[in-house]
Formats: structure tokens, sequence, C-alpha cells
């Protein structure tokens, strides 16, 4: 190559950087960003309520817990703009850091430097003997969805394949799946299976592997709920009982569902009055936490809490629409991948705490009580963002 043909192609790149950074400075999508916000500030509100009961009653402190969402909301909400303004496409060089960082972190939560709560050792030390703590599985899902969004955006036609398409994601899920039930965590297991599995489904995957998979989902769902497999298994098997009928041991293992179904129905249409739930003082169990939508409605009603069913619901949908509308395949699978997160743990939340399905410990996104868990969800909501930024502008004409 001469020296003016290796000029010429410098000049290229540097035109193709300029015009990089030019699309990387679109406008966000703000009908997006206003849900967010909008959720993120009514959950800081519901949060106090649901939790000034308890936090006076353990730290004599009726803003404990809200004080502490507070200031993770905040930096959570700057991480989301900081990440609005990056260019998405710098994920794809740690990818490969982000998944094998997370698998460490889960397997260290197996060690002595795990911390157990409620006989689940799901938490680590910030700084393993020291500092705040945090549940790696939540770094999981951010690993899961940019690795699974770099891989599957590379390998386009040979998602159709087994050897490309299925194997390798089946052997990543199945490392998490087993790191996560050895904890024990159920529902983040769940959730990062579900994450895994929209996205390998959106990248490709043949629907012949889809329909083997969903049957055999349904098949496994229907032997656990609709048999007696986890009474000899011995593992949650309460929880499935609880779920046939709240009301069998309302003194203890079936308490804390019997006392969310008495608040939703305590709140009836119009609901009692924000801050007046009588259930959370000291009867709701873990009333600012995975059972706070059981305060939202015995306060807000059935009308207050449709309306932020709705809210989230055009949350997921505008979600979906940005990753539609990406410039590239990794930019929509990036959106698919974090919009899939929100609208499980979403369903899966209000579905535990209706009663719908078997209790499974999936917080509510915005909502429930947890500073990291909101900190990296605000910074994932970044990432849909940054992709909406670089959506091409409609043709003229």
């Amino acid at each position: 190559m001469t020296q003016d043909e290796k000029r010429q192609r410098l000049r290229e790149q540097r035109h193709k950087a300029r015009e990089l950074r030019e699309i990387a400075r679109g406008p966000i999508d703000l009908p997006f960003l206003v849900l967010v916000l909008m959720l993120t500030v009514i959950g800081l509100i519901m949060l106090f309520s649901a939790s000034f009961p308890s936090a006076l009653n353990e730290y004599n402190d009726p803003f404990y817990y809200a004080r502490s969402q507070a200031v993770f909301a905040a930096a959570g909400i700057a991480a989301m703009l900081a990440m609005s303004k990056i260019n998405y496409q710098r994920l794809r060089g740690f990818s490969t850091i982000a998944l094998i960082g997370s698998m460490v972190l889960l397997a260290l939560v197996l060690t002595p430097f795990g911390v157990t709560r409620n006989n689940a050792t799901r938490w680590l030390h910030l700084f393993l003997v020291a500092g705040p703590q945090y549940q790696p599985s939540e770094l999981a899902k951010l690993g899961i969805i940019i690795y699974f969004a770099n891989t599957i955006a590379q390998r386009k036609d040979r998602m159709r394949t087994f050897r490309y398409g299925i194997l390798p994601y089946t052997i990543i899920l199945g490392i998490y799946a087993v790191l996560m039930l050895m904890e024990p965590h159920m529902s983040g297991c769940i959730l990062l299976l579900g994450i895994g599995a929209v996205m390998m489904v959106v990248g490709g995957m043949h629907w012949g592997w889809v329909t083997a998979g969903v049957s055999a989902a349904g098949i496994g769902g229907y032997a656990l709920l609709f048999t007696d497999l986890m009474e000899k298994i011995g593992y949650n098997s309460d929880r499935i009982r609880t779920w046939r009928d709240p009301w069998w041991d309302i003194g203890d293992k079936s308490y804390q569902m019997a006392q969310s179904l008495i608040s939703i129905g305590s709140g009836g249409l119009l609901g009692v009055g924000l801050g007046k739930s009588r259930q959370k003082f000291m009867f709701l169990p873990e009333e600012h936490n995975d059972f706070i939508f059981a305060v939202v409605c015995e306060e807000l009603g059935y009308i207050g809490a449709g309306i932020i069913m709705v809210l989230f619901a055009l949350l997921i949908a505008r979600g979906f629409w940005i990753a539609v509308k990406a410039r590239d395949r990794f930019g929509a699978l990036l959106a698919v991948g974090v919009t899939t997160q929100i609208a499980l743990q979403t369903f899966l939340n209000i579905a535990v705490v209706t009663g719908l399905i078997p209790a499974t410990g999936i917080s509510l996104p915005f909502f429930s009580y947890g500073g990291t868990a909101l900190l990296i969800q605000l910074f994932e909501v970044g990432i849909v963002l940054s992709v909406s930024r670089q959506i091409p502008a409609p043709k003229a004409g």
C-alpha cells in the first residue's frame, strides 16, 4: 500500500468515526425517559409510605429506607444520563469481561465471603469483608444482556444452528442457573433464563427449538405446580401449597400471602389513601420490598394500581419500539434485553403479590427497596436511551 493510499484510508476512518460521533449525539427518546422518571418518583413516594413503620420500629428513623433509596436513585439517574451520552457500541469491548466477571462474583457468593439472610446466601460486601452489600445476580443480568447482544448480533444466520445458536448459550445459562440455585435463588434463576431465552429467540433461533423449549417449560411447570413433585423434592413445596390455598396455614407458612391478599382487598376501588395503609404496620412482611405492590393496592386502590400498571406497560412497549427502530442488531438486542428484564420482573412480582403464581421473591422495578438493584436498573435504562439516540431519522417526503 502506497503512502497516498494509507493517507486516504486514514481520512476515511476519521470521517467514519466523526459520523458515528455525530450519530451518537442525537436526541434521546423523551417518552421513555419521562416514563422512567415518573415510575422512579412514584416508587420513592410509595417506598416511604410503605416503609416508615418498619423503619421506625427497626432503626428509630422513619426515613431510613426512603433516604437510602433516594441516594441510590439520584446516583442511578446520574449514571443513566451519563450512559445515555456514551455510544453503546463501546459496550462490545466489555461483553466478555461482564460475563466472566459476573460468574466469578456469583461463585464468590458460595464461599465464606457470601452473606446469608433468611436462609439464603445471595449477597456480597462491596469490599468482600466490609462495605455495602449487593446481590451479584443484579450484575449477572447486565452481563447476560451485554454478552448475548454482542455475540448474537455477530452470528446472524448461524443462530439457527444448534452448534452456534443453541449450545453455547445453553451452556452459559446452565452455569448461571447452577450457581444461583446453589444460593438458592430460584427467582433470579428464572429471570436470567427468561432474559437469555427471549434474546436468543429475537436473535434468530430456529422456531423448532423455540417450540421444543416452550413445550419442555410447559410440561415442567405443570409437573411442579399441579402434581406432588415439589413435595417429593422438598424444595419450595410450601410455596406451591400456599399458592393453591393461601389460607391453609395463615398463622405461619401462608401468613405473608394471606396478608397480601387482605391488603389488596382492603384497598377496594379508590384505596384507603396515600400513607394510610393498615397492613404495613407490622402485619404484611416485606411490605417495602417484594410485596410493596400490595401496599400500593391498599392505599391507591384498583384505579391507582391500574394506572401504575399502565405506566409500566407503556414503558415496556416503548422499550420494544426502540428495539425495533434501532440502528443495528447489537442496539436492538440491548434494548430487547433490558426491556425484557423490566417486563419479566414487573409481571412476576405483580403476579406473586396477587396470588396468580407461587411466590418467587422477585422485586418490583423502581419500587422495591434495594439500592444497588435500582442503580443498575437505571444504568440499564441509560443503555436503552443510548440506543434511542442512534435511531435513524425518518426520511422526508
